[in-house]
Parts: structure tokens; sequence; C-alpha cells
């Protein structure tokens, strides 16, 4: 019988290795992260009269109205995949969102509702991710997973400098990438993998305890340098407020249902209406996280061609995701000066709608991108994929077979900002400043 060769659990060498832990304070203007359930039904959420969107404890509601006699108009509405609010108005009274449980249990608990920000009919709610107590926070998984693209393209951008593989420098990547876009639409989701990714993560032979561990499989879970970095889960976000320097009251982690214009332009550069989407976010986020690097599994790590690993510490981590965010600003900046406003446009149902910029131009005014990254909603491609360092042509290319097509214009050509209740495009999603606490 072969001997199963098994690394070391990080728990139980935790305390015998060197590892640098740093606390940082997450800070974004607007926030989301969607949920695995992309929309919610109609009988999943309830606008309430106290302009909060509510998501109920639908077993505590469906014991609730059991007990009112009218279980099963609840059924034949989530048959019908109707909304549920004149159900609830009609059962319960105009202030049906306070309801409790026999026990005192809120059936429309604070912690499930959101303020609406928008006087638009809310269709096809987006939830934002919550923990498995209901409460909205940030997964640590999906800023380890901007952090992995942000080292992806500092390594094919400084190529040279860490000895990438030839067959993975960007000259490689785009000649193959051209050779195999009529066979891209079927296999997008894993061609990076198979062209770079694979190798510059996970092709690393390990030595601990100056023995060499056999590797039989690639890429493996094992060989990834990536399980040296661990960034922890925030802490479940919760809204309070407190006085900024001018002795204002501000709110912070303020739960919001908003609009989120999707538009993009017309050959003249004039903005152009495409869709609504609702969906819940968080305004002035501010929540604690931590990155572990586990400097000891680190070194058990050697490149099978050599390549270097581009960070030996937190900070280096850090610099390496500020150069790729600089990256995503300016090209924020070069798209957004090229699109102009569009005071007369129209959406889906014939309203007139005004595509002013000023607030998005003005945000990129400044040079220097002032954020760490970018995660979540509002990234695109830009922000999860190398495609900044192909060229203008080719991503488009790539955008035109493997989503919508948009001949002769750039990739990406749409772009998603979120509107006020006076339907003004005032934010844009997902930059984040890691501040060390």
């Amino acid at each position: 019988m072969n001997q199963i060769t098994t690394l070391p659990d990080r728990s139980e060498i935790r305390e015998q290795r060197k590892l640098e832990v740093k606390k940082f304070q997450l800070y974004s203007q607007m926030f989301r992260i969607g949920s695995e359930v992309s929309t919610l039904n109609p009988f999943e959420y309830v606008v309430a009269p106290n302009n909060r969107v509510y998501l109920p404890d639908c077993d505590a509601l469906a014991q609730a109205l059991r007990e009112e006699g009218k279980l099963q108009e609840y059924i034949n509405r989530i048959e019908d995949r109707k909304e549920i609010k004149t159900l609830l108005k009609n059962t319960f009274g105009d202030r049906w969102y306070d309801i409790e449980t026999d026990d005192g249990k809120p059936i429309f608990p604070d912690y499930r509702s959101s303020k609406r920000l928008t006087e638009q009919k809310i269709t096809e709610l987006r939830p934002m991710i919550r923990n498995g107590m209901g409460k909205l926070y940030v997964p640590g998984s999906s800023i380890k997973g901007a952090i992995r693209t942000a080292i992806a393209y500092y390594l094919l951008k400084h190529e040279e400098q860490f000895r990438v593989p030839q067959q993975n420098r960007i000259s490689s990547i785009e000649s193959q990438l051209k050779k195999s876009l009529g066979e891209l639409k079927h296999r997008a989701k894993f061609v990076d993998d198979r062209l770079f990714m694979d190798d510059l993560f996970a092709n690393y032979g390990l030595t601990y305890q100056d023995r060499n561990a056999p590797v039989q499989e690639r890429p493996n879970p094992n060989t990834d340098i990536m399980r040296a970095i661990h960034v922890s889960d925030t802490e479940p976000i919760e809204k309070f407020e407190k006085l900024n320097k001018q002795g204002q009251t501000v709110t912070y982690n303020q739960s919001l249902v908003a609009e989120v214009l999707v538009t993009s332009h017309f050959n003249d550069g004039k903005a152009k209406y495409r869709a609504s989407l609702y969906a819940e976010m968080v305004s002035n986020l501010q929540v604690p996280f931590e990155i572990t690097l586990d400097l000891e599994m680190l070194s058990w790590f050697s490149h099978r061609q050599d390549m270097q690993i581009p960070f030996q510490s937190i900070d280096d981590i850090i610099k390496i995701c500020k150069e790729f965010a600089q990256e995503q600003w300016d090209f924020e900046h070069d798209y957004w000066q090229g699109v102009k406003n569009n005071i007369n446009a129209k959406d889906t149902n014939g309203q007139t709608i005004n595509l002013d910029y000023e607030r998005i131009h003005k945000l990129y005014e400044k040079e220097t991108c002032p954020y760490a990254l970018r995660v979540g909603w509002g990234s695109g491609m830009t922000g999860t994929t190398v495609g900044t360092l192909l060229e203008d042509g080719l991503r488009t290319q790539i955008r035109d077979t493997c989503g919508i097509r948009a001949p002769d214009f750039e990739a990406p050509k749409s772009r998603r900002t979120v509107a006020n209740a006076k339907r003004e495009i005032q934010f844009v999603l997902g930059w984040a400043m890691f501040k060390s606490i």
C-alpha cells in the first residue's frame, strides 16, 4: 500500500510558525456583494410604508398566517409567484411589519431590512450576501479573490522581473486567445486557469522539514501559494452613527435598496440607458477584517520553472493591490471622459431619465487612486480579469464572443451606477480602502 503524504494542518502548527497578521478597517462609500440567489421572488420581500424593504422570516410568517387561517392563501401566492403585501395588510393591519411571534420574535427583523432609496417600483430585488444568522457581511473569500486577480495582474505586468514562464506571458496568452476564440464561449469560465492562472499560482514544488512533499496531480490546491494568505470574514455589518470633523452626524453601514442604472453610450459618446436593477447594498461601509500571511508556509513553495513569488509581506500584498486598483482607476477615468451626458434619455417605461454624470466625472478627477482594491459589484471585466493588459481589440473580441456583442465599441462598454431617490446618478460601487487598525 502506498503511503499517503499529507501536509500538516494549519491549526496544528499555527503556534510554531511565523505568522504576520494585520488588522484593517474596510471603508467603501457604496458596497455590494451578491448572494447565491441572484434575485428574490415577489413573495420573498415586501416594501413597507415606513420606507423600508423587508425580507421576512418565512418560517415565522407562515406560522403567524396559519394562526390567522391564512396559510393556504400564502401558499397560493408563493405558487403563483405573487406579492404578499396585500395579504399582510389585510391580515395584520397597516403596521404588519411590527408583528411578532408569540415568544416576541420579530417576523420582520430590522437586520433583514434596508432603507428604500428609490421611488421606482422595485422589481426582481437582488439581495446582498448574508451570514448564517441572516446578517450582512463581507466574506473574506471575496476580498481574497480580488487579491488573487491583483497578484496575477502584477506578475504578468512585471513578467521579466519575476521570471514568468514564456508560455504564460502576455504575448503568448494573446496569441493563444486569438487562435481559440471560436471555442472560447463554451469554456470561457476556465480558460484563464489553463492559460496562466494554474502556472502562476499552483505550479509549485513543496519542501517541508527538508523533505519534498510528493504531489501527483497538478493543479493541486496543496501547491497553490494563496494557501499562505488567509483573509477573515468581516464582522456582521451593524449600522452606527458618529460625528464627522464638521460636527455633522454621519450614518455608517446603512443598508439600502437602490436603483442601479446600467448604461452605455452611442457612437458619438452620448450616454445610453439600458436597464435598471434593484439591489441591496451598504453605504458608508466601515467594518474590520484581518489578513494573515503564513511566512513559514510561503517558504515551502518553489516554482517548478523558477518564477519568483512577488510578495513576502502583507505590505507587499497591499502594494500589489494598489497598483491593480490604479490601473482600473485610470481605465475608468478614460472611459468616463468619453461619455457625454444625456439629459433626455428614456428608460424602458418611456420615462425621461437624466443621465448626468457630473458626480462620476468629479470622482475620477484625481490622478492617484485613493483606494486599495475594487471588490464585488462594480468591479466588472477590468477588476475580475487581467483584461486591461490585453490589446484593446482582443479584449473587445473576447467580450463579443462570451458576452453581449457590441462590435466596434471598447470592452467593457456598459457601467453600473447608483441613483439616489431623485434618480440622480450619484455613486459607483466597490471601491474599497484598507486602513490599518
